[in-house]
């Protein structure tokens, strides 16, 4: 065994033609053996590698340096084979970049003298050497194969049969092999030359932009030579075997410098990836060579070789450190722009230096082969023999092909019994392997006992096959079989083919044979010569037959029956002669030019100035001839497939509609067969089945109160509204989705609209029964409408729901037809086939803005007034203001000159007649909105809920302006008395005299700008058909006001009727204007309206989710709740903790940058163990007793905000509870309120592993800019409840890896801000709910069992063309809530102008009555606005000393419960409040509650806060229970009182808890408003002194935080259900200025501002009516004194 090292060279080439064109520069130098490359960028960053051999060919043959490829191959060539000659295996391959000259180098050019490569050269050497040997006993044999390896498979390039990849195979003795690889024997250099040029020829190349023959798959050219030495004594013959592969790999290349693309690009990445895995066996074997010194132990391990990972090293394995002498040429680019690529080449030609290769001599390695395969062999058959298959020996000699040409009928006549035993193989274990191991080793045993003259036959018969299989493709080959290509013969006549590629053209020939040449396909029955493919060729298409006569050698097409063929464009059926140049169709696809080449000579002989055809003869041509003389069939042929395509396509749509009809049908009587299940099941008729009960005798307050609660249910209405919205959310979702098909750009939805003085309902929107039952009904009607917003035209249209069904037959008729017409002309003929689009609307020039009113009142005084009205849309939209002067005037009075720009209209005569007045009276107390007696807090019932017994009157009778009182209403004789001393003070008014009067329309102010022209209209309430007008005026939003200036006389002849319109109604003006979409769109920014803020302007809310479902607890089905028995306000707070280093649980970082309460996102670290802390604050209170957590779910991950709550969670994930009870609260969240009666904390615990989710959001780190939100839902079970209350709350959280530092988020208000907070504090978020408990429902009585009823929600059945609709929905239920929201800012509206004009009235009069006539005044003034006198008008009151007397005892004692209870710690808690409506329903009950006289006169306008008003209570059971509170009264009792009240409140806490509710929780959304926010102090009962504290208002709710900085709401007040108080006096007794009180259910909190200004800026936020009735009073107050 001679170890040696890998000879390695290295080789430069010279520029080529890519280098020179970018002028690049030779950064390689050679001395000796040593190369040195150049940085091109760094001129002294050079480095020098020492090679074998070092080969300057960058110069010319002139230079002496120059290394020709003769001196490579002296140098490695005859080295080589020399080894060879020796036994020794012997391996070179070529190594470099695409285009460094490897291939020149191992190949060369062959036609070229003095430029063949180390292959040719080596090979023509062996021979010579072989045909120099003189010994007699030596022989010689020589067998070549070639093979590429092209993507990581492998072709053979000598032999055309195998044209599959090849499967690369090991044997355990003779190592890898390429299995079937044709391996052919020589005996010459010139069959060697074929050979390799066949195979060069037939090797994948491609152009690339670094080489234009670029080599795209590593070649190996392995030749087997043997040499056999014949001993005379011993008669003995000993063999050497050598094996040299001499190897051209493929170019290595960097995909950006060859700009491969596609298939190139995939050629380059296998090409790369092959060299790459060489470079790493290469580096390994030198690793393992270069450390000797290495223990065994870690050299076994490094030892591993990754032969097997490329196709290529698999097959080289012995040249790669085995037993083969190896030599590697390096080839070199010497230009700088290739710098990247030529030192990768030296360092990888450097470290194939190391490798040492363990070459042996291969002495008879045929009969060591053939002995151990026959050992082999007999293994394997007493393998069979033990597994009982040895009969089946004699079968797989067979089919292994032991004889060297086994025939067909022998084998076929074994497969039957080969058959049979299949099924026995397939049973026995490892059988299968073992026959095949047995078929391989016998196969190559045959191929070892082949003899040499076996061989040489058995490469002549492939080589004749591969000149047959040439021939029979239509490809000539020469004689002497050296080139191969296509041929124009000289004789023989021939087809052509002809292609519409130019490039594909002639490049397949057909001979024509002598005789008769076949032309079919190759499933004929016979063997056709010509074989063709395609769906028109016959199985025998037609014949040539070539014959000789005299006139020379003529050829004849005969067409067999049946086949299209076509010459010269003309279908033949009949033989036909050919002539040189014809045109050949064969079937449609087929085209062929037919060459004679004799009669082609002749022709030219015979007329030799023959000019050129005017176009060539070649695809192209012979289609336009084939449709010249074919045209009129085909056309015909056309025309009849079209029909046939049209008679289908109908056949179908009939079949399509009868199947949908059908189905239709069948649908149709499945529902109609579910509602009688319906009905059979919910019976409607309960109530006629109950049995008669006996008459009642009713008093006639309880007839009265049964009649009035008839009227109000007979016409309630949100319950059929709701069933309208679901019964026909079907039509307008269809209409919605024929929208979009259509591209209409008209959009439908659902609105309510209701018969109200802002938003009186249109004559064709009413049903034609509203006239007739108008007069009948006693609340407004509200009816379900379909809103058309046409986006094409800026037009809003209201339909009814009959005329949407109409439209809709008209819609689904023109998208049946939209399929059959084009697509351009669908619009033009839509007005042609409809007579117009069912989906627009004629739409006016001017649309409504808005209405307003204006009273008339002062009339009755004739003094002047200027009003300032809003303009108000249908929505209750605020759209701007109007300003209107109104006066009486004389009837001789002559109108004053206003000038030119003052419009004067004259004077109009009005007629009031009484019957016809009466008559819209009766109309408007039965259906007008806010003339209506009944409060409109009754028509926001909706059906199922409770009604409050304690409700109070609506704003209208607060104002005196509601309906003539009924019969069961008393006369009240203030009223009557009030309205004689106006009669006959009002001399002007007399009945049957003219009244003049003049109205002024003024300006118009705050419009917007998407109103160009506006104008407004005016009339009387009741007198739609008389109306005066002004002229329009263009509006661009921006300047001064818009001025009308238009003047209206009007003369009124007076009437009873007349008197009464201008007591309590209005003049309606409604301003129109001209709307248009987007005008002045760069200006848009400038002309907002002031009067709607911007909802972009706010911080996006977070939606609230529905809670999700438990996993442990069983599906309880909700009771129907009753009435509301209490209700509390929840603070939550949510932490989630992670596990820290020192093994304690450390709450999460909270980012607070949002800005909005309740609000953050938890900073999380990924891969920690978490615990989630909730934790409840309420206020202490006998009802709310927590008993224990149920469960803890969270679920609902996702990276948006909203949720789809329809689907499904699979990630719902129930938490382990880990502790649950009462705390003692932490020091920053224990306030001034918990001093005297602590609030309630109640927290858990529970272990969250985020891991159990198994989601891609908690797992990984979270992307930039994405957050990820989770729903929790807590299930917590209460005393006295019947289920458990459920706590929801969406989280937003950021996961960080795990060793990120996290702080705090600081903002410019914390780094500025006072005071100092913790952290930790901060890491939580709020949650603010409201926890409702309520009685259960009766659930037997028939008014339940009607609520209970089911009504069929289609909104969620399909139609066609839903998915197109992007998300939208038809509104239901929340829609008839905005509604009732619509109409009640709607009445409140309409409340604000009454008292702005009776405010206005006052402030008038004030200024221009006389002294003397302060008593008509102040009557007047309580007339109209029903507001207290100040104490210094109540002098001339005969009871004037008896109240005042009164007064100062109710003060004294409210002063002194005041006192007790701010500093008296036994005395400190506030009962529960009696109401708990909103604040301005408290507000308004005070002022029209005829016992809270002595309140108004101190400017209080509550009086339900025992602690600062009351002292005492009606009712026992609205008391606290005592355990959670202290003594309820703050004024002193008795010892005896103290023990009775404690023993009612024994038995109403008894009572209570035997009593069973049901609980609500109900998340309170956080309004984006802020209506004031700074530092108030707070009275500290315990200390009485006064506490800092930062407070932010947001209606309802008031949060109460420790400083400016702190994140974390401490306290919360519900303003709904407070009470807020103010009194001078009290401030004055107790010398504390600037304070008030607020009083909630609980307790009573006293409040001082820095200053008065400030004081009454925190009241207008607290309650903004109180605050306006205070600066009223003070202004009447400031005003009396100056009189005075």
């Amino acid at each position: 065994m001679a170890a040696a090292s890998v000879k390695v060279a290295v080789r430069v080439r010279p520029f080529n033609s890519r280098e020179i064109g970018k002028d690049s520069k030779c950064i390689i130098q050679m001395s000796g053996n040593t190369t040195t490359i150049i940085n091109p960028k760094q001129a002294k960053d050079s480095k020098s590698f020492n090679f074998d051999y070092s080969y300057w060919s960058h110069t010319s043959p002139e230079d002496v340096n120059f290394a020709s490829q003769m001196r490579v191959f002296k140098d490695i060539g005859e080295e080589m084979l020399l080894h060879a000659f020796e036994g020794y295996n012997v391996c070179i391959f070529a190594y470099g970049q695409t285009g460094a000259g490897k291939s020149y180098t191992m190949m060369g050019k062959q036609d070229v003298k003095d430029q063949q490569g180390i292959i040719p050269l080596l090979c023509e050497d062996l021979f010579t050497k072989i045909i120099d040997n003189t010994d007699n006993s030596m022989s010689y044999s020589v067998e070549v194969s070639y093979m590429e390896i092209y993507c990581e498979r492998v072709r053979d390039l000598l032999n055309p049969k195998n044209k599959g990849n090849l499967r690369v195979r090991e044997h355990p003795l003779m190592g890898p092999y390429v299995e079937d690889l044709s391996k052919l024997a020589v005996t010459s250099y010139n069959d060697i030359q074929d050979l390799m040029d066949s195979g060069n020829k037939a090797r994948t190349v491609a152009a690339t932009n670094m080489n234009e023959t670029s080599s795209r798959s590593h070649a190996v050219f392995n030749i087997i030579f043997t040499q056999k030495r014949q001993d005379a004594e011993t008669d003995n013959t000993s063999e050497k075997v050598s094996k040299i592969s001499l190897v051209d790999l493929a170019g290595s290349e960097r995909a950006d410098s060859t700009g491969a693309k596609g298939t190139r690009l995939k050629e380059g990445a296998n090409i790369n990836k092959s060299l790459t895995t060489l470079g790493k066996v290469i580096s390994a074997l030198a690793e393992v060579d270069s450390g000797p010194n290495k223990n065994k132990k870690k050299k076994k391990v490094e030892s591993f070789i990754p032969y097997r990972d490329s196709v290529l090293t698999w097959l080289l394995r012995e040249n790669l450190g085995g037993n083969s002498r190896t030599a590697m040429v390096a080839a070199l680019s010497p230009a700088d722009i290739n710098y990247d690529e030529t030192l990768s080449t030296l360092r990888y030609a450097d470290r194939a230096k190391q490798i040492r290769c363990n070459a042996v001599i291969n002495e008879d390695p045929n009969n060591r082969l053939v002995r151990e395969l026959k050992e082999e062999v007999s293994r394997l058959k007493d393998l069979l023999y033990a597994q009982g298959l040895g009969d089946i020996i004699e079968m797989t000699n067979a089919m292994t092909g032991m004889s060297p040409s086994p025939s067909l009928s022998a084998l076929s006549s074994r497969a039957g019994s080969i058959a049979s035993l299949h099924d026995r193989i397939m049973f026995s274990p490892g059988s299968e392997e073992a026959i095949e191991r047995l078929k391989e080793t016998e196969k190559i045993i045959a191929e070892l006992n082949e003899t040499w003259e076996e061989k040489l036959r058995r490469t002549e018969a492939i080589r004749m096959e591969r000149e047959a299989l040439l021939a029979e493709m239509g490809v000539a080959m020469r004689e002497d079989g050296g080139t191969v290509g296509v041929f124009s013969p000289k004789k023989t006549p021939h087809l052509v083919n002809l292609n519409e590629d130019p490039l594909m053209s002639e490049c397949l020939l057909y001979y024509i044979k002598d005789g008769i040449t076949r032309v079919g396909r190759l499933d004929a029955s016979s063997r056709q010569d010509i074989v063709l493919s395609g769906h028109f060729i016959k199985d025998e298409h037609c014949t040539f037959t070539s014959s000789t006569s005299p006139t020379g050698e003529t050829v004849v097409l005969e067409p067999c029956e049946g086949a299209e063929t076509y010459v010269n464009g003309k279908r033949v059926t009949e033989p036909t002669v050919l002539i040189s140049g014809n045109r050949i169709i064969l079937g449609k696809s087929h085209v062929f030019r037919f060459n004679h080449p004799v009669q082609a000579r002749a022709e030219r002989e015979r007329t030799p100035c023959a000019e050129a055809p005017a176009e060539p003869v070649d695809w192209a041509f012979a289609q336009r001839e084939l449709l010249d003389k074919q045209g009129i069939d085909m056309k015909q042929e056309m025309e009849q497939r079209l029909q046939e395509l049209e008679d289908q396509y109908r056949k179908e749509r009939e079949e399509a509609n009868n199947l949908l009809e059908q189905q239709r049908l069948d649908y149709e009587s499945k529902l109609e067969a579910l509602q009688k299940q319906v009905d059979r099941y919910y019976p409607e008729a309960l109530e006629e089945e109950e049995e008669p009960e006996e008459e009642v005798q009713w008093t006639e307050r309880e007839r009265e109160l049964a009649v009035w609660s008839f009227r109000k249910w007979r016409c309630y209405q949100f319950t059929s509204l709701r069933d309208l919205l679901w019964g026909n959310a079907i039509f307008l979702k269809e209409a919605n989705a024929i929208s979009v098909e259509l591209k209409k750009k008209v959009q439908f939805q659902f609105v309510l609209l209701t018969d109200t003085l802002y938003s009186p309902l249109p004559p064709d929107l009413l049903p034609a029964e509203a006239s007739k039952d108008r007069e009948k009904r006693h609340f407004p009607r509200t009816i379900v409408a379909v809103e058309v917003q046409d986006q094409k035209n800026g037009a809003t249209h209201y339909w009814t729901l009959e005329k949407l069904r109409q439209r809709l037959d008209l819609m689904r008729e023109m998208y049946d037809r939209a399929a059959d017409v084009p697509n351009n002309t669908t619009e033009d003929c839509e007005n042609v086939m409809t007579g117009g689009d069912p989906f627009y609307d004629r739409f006016p020039w001017f649309r409504l803005v808005g209405r307003a009113f204006v009273y008339l009142s002062n009339l009755l005084y004739p003094v002047p007034l200027v009003h300032r009205v809003a303009i108000v849309s249908e929505k209750g939209e605020v759209k701007g203001f109007l300003r209107v002067a109104v006066q009486a005037i004389s009837a001789d009075e002559e109108a004053p000159d206003y000038g030119s720009g003052v419009r004067q209209s004259g004077t109009a005569k009005i007629s009031f007649e009484d019957q016809q007045y009466e008559k819209f009276q009766s109309e408007s107390c039965s259906v007008g909105l806010s003339r209506t007696g009944i409060s409109q807090e009754e028509l926001r019932i909706v059906e199922g809920e409770g009604q409050s017994a304690e409700m109070g009157p609506s704003a209208d009778e607060v104002n005196n302006n509601t309906c003539a009182a009924g019969a069961d209403e008393p006369e009240n004789p203030l009223k009557a008395g009030l309205e004689g001393a106006l009669d006959a003070a009002l001399e002007h008014l007399r009945i049957g005299n003219v009244f003049t009067f003049r109205v002024t329309v003024l300006q118009a102010s705050s419009i917007s700008a998407e109103y160009a022209d506006i104008f407004c209209q005016f009339n009387f309430i009741h007198r739609h058909d008389e109306a005066f007008s002004t002229e329009p005026l263009k509006n661009t939003g921006r300047g001064p006001p818009l001025g009308f200036y238009h003047v209206q006389n009007i003369a009124v002849e007076v009437t009873k009727s007349f008197v009464d319109y201008i007591k309590t109604q209005p003049i309606v003006f409604e301003v129109f204007g001209h709307y248009q979409k987007q005008p002045f769109l760069p200006l848009c920014k400038d002309v907002i309206s002031p009067l709607r803020p911007c909802r972009r302007q706010f911080p996006r809310v977070m939606p609230l989710s529905k809670p999700v479902p438990a996993t442990k607890l069983t599906a309880m089905t909700r009771p129907q709740a009753g009435p509301c028995h209490c209700k509390y306000d929840l603070m939550v707070f949510f932490e989630i903790c992670e596990l820290e280093a020192n093994g304690d649980y450390i709450p999460a970082v909270v980012d607070h940058r949002g800005g909005m309460p309740c609000h953050g996102t938890f900073l999380l670290h990924q891969g920690l163990q978490r615990r989630i802390t909730v934790t409840i604050v309420h206020e202490s209170g006998g009802d709310m007793d927590w008993k224990e957590v149920r469960e803890l779910v969270v679920g609902r991950l996702r990276n948006t905000p909203e949720s789809d709550e329809t689907i499904i969670d699979p990630n719902i994930l129930s938490l382990n509870i880990l502790s649950a009870g009462y705390v003692r609260p932490m020091h920053d969240d224990r306030q001034f309120l918990d001093s005297d009666m602590p609030r309630t904390f109640y927290r858990f615990e529970a272990a969250w592993d985020s891991s159990m989710h198994n989601s891609l959001l908690l797992n990984r780190v979270t992307p930039y800019g994405e957050k990820i939100y989770m729903t929790l839902s807590a299930y917590l079970e209460m005393e006295n409840c019947t289920q458990p209350a459920v706590i929801t709350k969406d989280i937003c959280m950021v996961f960080y890896s795990r060793d990120t530092k996290l702080s705090a988020s600081r903002s410019i208000r914390n780094l500025f801000g006072t005071g100092s907070l913790r952290a930790a504090d901060g890491n939580r978020i709020t949650g603010v709910y409201e926890v409702s408990l309520c009685h259960l429902a009766d659930a037997g009585s028939p008014g339940m069992q009607r609520r209970r009823r089911r009504v069929l929600d289609t909104s969620v059945a399909y139609v066609r063309g839903e998915e197109n609709l992007a998300g939208w929905r038809p509104r239901s239920d929340s829609l008839i809530l905005d509604h009732q929201w619509e109409l009640e800012k709607l009445s409140l509206l309409q409340d604000v102008e009454k008292t702005k004009h009776y405010l206005l009235l006052r402030e008038k009069l004030e200024s221009t009555l006389l002294m003397g006539q302060e008593c008509l005044q102040s009557c007047v003034t309580e007339e109209l606005s029903e507001s207290p006198q100040p104490p210094e008008g109540d002098q001339d009151v005969g009871s004037g000393s008896e109240i005042t007397t009164e007064r100062q005892r109710e003060l004294a004692a409210k002063c002194l419960r005041l006192l007790t209870h701010s500093f008296n710690r036994e005395y400190s808690h506030v009962c529960v409040s009696a109401s708990e409506s909103k604040i301005s329903e408290m507000s308004v009950t005070m002022l029209r509650d005829s016992t809270s006289i002595s309140a108004l006169n101190t400017i209080t306008p509550s009086s339900t806060c025992p602690s600062l008003v009351e002292g005492c209570y009606s009712n026992a059971e609205l008391r606290p229970p005592a355990p959670r509170s202290r003594a309820v009264s703050p004024g002193p009792e008795t010892q005896q009182d103290a023990e009775a009240k404690k023993a009612v409140n024994g038995a109403s806490d008894a009572k209570l808890r035997a009593r069973k509710y049901v609980p609500d929780i109900q998340e309170i959304r956080v309004s984006p408003i802020v209506s004031k926010k700074g530092y108030i102090h707070f009275l500290e009962p315990h200390t009485n002194g006064w506490v800092k504290r930062y407070v932010v208002v947001r209606r309802p709710y008031v949060y109460i935080y420790n400083t400016e900085r702190d994140t974390v709401e401490r306290a919360i007040l519900n303003l709904s259900l407070a009470q807020v108080e103010y009194s001078e006096d009290q401030q004055a007794m107790l010398k504390t200025p600037n304070t008030f009180a607020v009083c909630t259910e609980h307790r009573g909190i006293l409040l001082q501002a820095t200053n008065d200004k400030e004081m009454h800026d925190w009241l207008y936020a607290f309650n903004p009516l109180l605050a306006g009735t205070i600066r009223s009073k003070l202004s009447r107050r400031r005003a009396g004194q100056m009189r005075m």
